[in-house]
């Protein structure tokens, strides 16, 4: 499976997420969708995100624009980290990789002269039709998140 490339239609995909709910690529249609792929649940960088995303929420709303936030962690760790943090979105529990295959975030890393396959920080910013528009690869977290709003709202 290849992945998905800017400007191309993103291929439908289901996934469990916190809340019990299962998100489906087909339900998102009219809503333009931010899906942010990060490493690991209560980590450092990946807490500020989430956090710098939680407290954008009301922009992102007023963009027509829904958040999902997605690691390999199970939905229990998931749901720890979102009640804890009060995320106001759902958290996608990909322990298959499948979506993160499709989008292309799983990257070797190093970790103390470790080498193994993690997420690469990645964001994707996908339009009310389903195509991608934008994507942030490498993401460094500060700033980030106003980045991907001030895209949103230029949809």
């Amino acid at each position: 499976m290849s992945s998905v490339a800017i400007d191309q239609k993103v291929p439908s995909f289901t996934a469990q997420a916190t809340s019990e709910q299962t998100i489906s690529s087909e339900e998102l249609a009219g809503k333009n969708v931010v899906i942010y792929f990060y490493p690991k649940d209560s980590t450092p960088g990946c807490t500020t995100e989430g956090q710098n995303f939680r407290d954008s929420i009301g922009e992102f709303e007023a963009a027509n624009t829904v958040i999902f936030g997605v690691s390999r962690d199970s939905l229990r760790a998931h749901e720890n980290f979102k009640a804890k943090q009060s995320f106001p979105f759902e958290l996608i529990s990909d322990p298959d990789e499948e979506i993160c295959k499709l989008f292309d975030v799983i990257k070797l890393k190093k970790n103390y002269g470790r080498e193994y396959m993690g997420i690469e920080r990645s964001t994707f910013l996908i339009d009310a039709e389903g195509v991608l528009k934008s994507e942030w690869r490498g993401v460094k977290v500060k700033g980030h998140v106003e980045e991907v709003l001030e895209a949103a709202k230029a949809l």
